[in-house]
């Protein structure tokens, strides 16, 4: 029996070496593994200490060249640093790191990283015998040979690149260099900015959501940003002089955001898919760190779900949020990993200070992005029933603790692509339907989900001119739940319907008459001061049909074809 034991175990040790050896072989020749493997991987490694810095360039004309150095010594920052634009030539930067034990008395160790095309030894007055050491593409680095220099809070721990004129930093202890990489790009390749951290690495403030003492809280929503990497393109801006015919996509939308912020001053920043706008993405991190610097510097919360462009540059759903979960003010979360989608999860918004109570519970799932069998479901995804069983079966546990909230608590939900419902034939339409929606066209029937568990309201984006909110029915013709649209923030999608000028949506709470009331905010017009299209769309803890204005038309039909999402 020990025998037979010992042989089942060893059959299984040497099948199980050899599947590995396969695998490993054919991921290094044909990348077989999932992209997620291969896309996350950490700047620095607790015990390995950064000794040095190069860039390698290397050009299809020279067969010769080679972006690669020895994997034992650097570690290379898979980012092209022409982003693929360049049309003969490719260049990356690489990374010398060593265990601490393993420093002999010949390595030095990197404490200092600029870039510039003069020496800057010349006006270094400190340097404290440690001299700048040139390196490719105006790259220069300071290096110590003293062994303190491992446990400094100034030495160099993480080393990273970002694109871009506007390119920012988000992280906690980073730092980016303003002067890009001196590369012979082309002016259409975004800028390459060596970014580094130094010292330890810092855990991300995460705020506690709390209903402020007056018993109010506000959600803004923005939905659509669609940044790229570098400054984009407007499409559908509006007025079309502005600025003297120049209009930069994203800086346009994050003054827009900043005004807004400054102005509504929310609790809570939901941003509804689509952040990314991929096809001008080839770098998603310096596009996601576009959003979140402007709320980490407003010290705002803010959670994230995807939408069907966010993963179409460089980086996966999952490599993405593996990113933001770890940013400041970030409250988003990947959620179970046994379902559909990454970006299904929930958080609590607390009761007044002295209670723990939740009193706003606010769901996000993720909606995906195209149909799976195009041929029999033409169009969007939808959600599955993975995902429908995982938000019941959750919002049924965290009934019986709601009921502890005396105020009355409310669910509410975000998503990207909206529901069927949303083009249903008994809902009630507050303010224009400007275009086709694009639900899917299968129904999983999420909305009966929710409606069954008490959600109240729902708000997507996706429908860039659509910023409509529709009441939907009960078999008994009560109202059964709020369905918004966001409204496209971002100059880097479409707009072309109409007219049509970027606008974001607003979900005050007020916990004191269990009340939601939402409105919109413009970006450009006589009524950018304004809140526009207000409505009251809970009120008691239900939803309540809009309060009639008969001075204003019925909603017309939207055109016949939508554009491009």
């Amino acid at each position: 029996m020990t025998r037979r034991i010992v042989r089942t175990v060893i059959q299984v040790s040497t099948a199980a070496l050899l599947t590995f050896v396969v695998i490993f072989f054919l991921d290094r020749n044909f990348r077989v593994l999932p992209n997620a493997i291969h896309e996350y991987l950490p700047t620095h490694h607790a015990g390995l200490i950064i000794t040095d810095l190069t860039i390698t360039t290397c050009s299809s004309y020279n067969i010769f060249s080679n972006c690669k150095l020895d994997p034992a010594v650097w570690h290379r920052v898979e980012k092209d640093l022409y982003l693929g634009k360049g049309t003969f030539s490719s260049a990356y930067l690489h990374i010398s790191r060593k265990r601490e034990e393993d420093l002999t008395s010949d390595d030095k160790v990197l404490v200092d990283v600029t870039v510039g095309r003069l020496n800057p030894n010349t006006n270094d007055k400190e340097n404290k015998g440690e001299l700048w050491e040139s390196r490719p593409a105006g790259l220069w680095v300071k290096r110590s040979s003293k062994r303190s220099a491992t446990d400094s809070s100034t030495t160099v721990t993480g080393v990273d690149v970002l694109f871009g004129d506007d390119a920012v930093e988000a992280r906690n202890d980073w730092t980016i260099t303003r002067t890009p990489l001196l590369l012979d790009a082309g002016s259409d390749v975004p800028a390459a900015h060596i970014t580094i951290r130094r010292g330890a690495e810092h855990a991300a403030f995460r705020p506690t959501l709390r209903i402020n003492p007056s018993g109010r809280f506000k959600i803004m929503q923005l939905a659509d940003l669609h940044l790229s990497t570098g400054l984009g393109d407007c499409r559908d801006a509006l007025p079309e002089d502005w600025n003297g015919g120049k209009c930069e996509a994203d800086p346009r939308t994050l003054d827009f955001v900043t005004k807004m912020l400054a102005e509504e001053r929310p609790n809570l920043v939901v941003l509804s898919g689509d952040q990314v706008n991929g096809d001008t993405a080839p770098d998603t991190q310096s596009a996601i760190f576009k959003y979140a610097q402007l709320l980490i510097e407003h010290k705002i919360p803010y959670v994230s779900i995807f939408g069907n462009h966010d993963d179409e540059g460089s980086m996966s759903r999952a490599a993405q949020m593996d990113l933001i979960e770890t940013l400041p003010y970030s409250l988003s979360r990947a959620g179970p990993e046994d379902i559909d989608g990454v970006g299904n999860y929930y958080i609590e918004i607390l009761a007044r200070k002295g209670s723990d109570h939740s009193a706003i519970t606010v769901y996000l799932l993720d909606t995906h992005a195209y149909s799976p069998n195009e041929r029999k479901f033409p169009g969007y995804d939808w959600v599955k029933k993975n995902q429908i069983d995982w938000f019941k079966s959750t919002a049924q546990r965290l009934k019986k603790p709601h009921k502890e909230y005396t105020h009355g608590h409310m669910d509410v939900a975000f998503i990207h692509i909206p529901l069927p419902e949303y083009r249903g034939p008994n809902i009630t339409m507050w303010r224009e339907w400007k275009e086709p929606s694009t639900a899917p066209v299968y129904n999983s029937h999420f909305h009966d989900a929710m409606v069954e568990e008490g959600v109240v309201m729902v708000s997507c984006g996706h429908d860039h001119v659509n910023e409509y909110c529709a009441l939907s029915q009960k078999e008994d013709g009560k109202p059964a739940m709020w369905m918004c649209y966001g409204g496209a923030t971002g100059f880097g999608g479409y707009a072309g319907y109409g007219g049509y000028h970027r606008k974001m949506r607003i979900f005050d709470f007020d916990m004191n008459e269990s009340r939601i009331t939402t409105w919109k905010r413009v970006e450009y017009g006589d009524d950018k001061d304004k809140r526009l299209e207000e409505l009251i769309m809970v009120d008691g803890g239900r939803p309540v049909p809009p309060v009639v204005d008969e001075e204003a038309p019925p909603p017309a039909p939207p055109p016949a074809q939508p554009p491009s999402q």
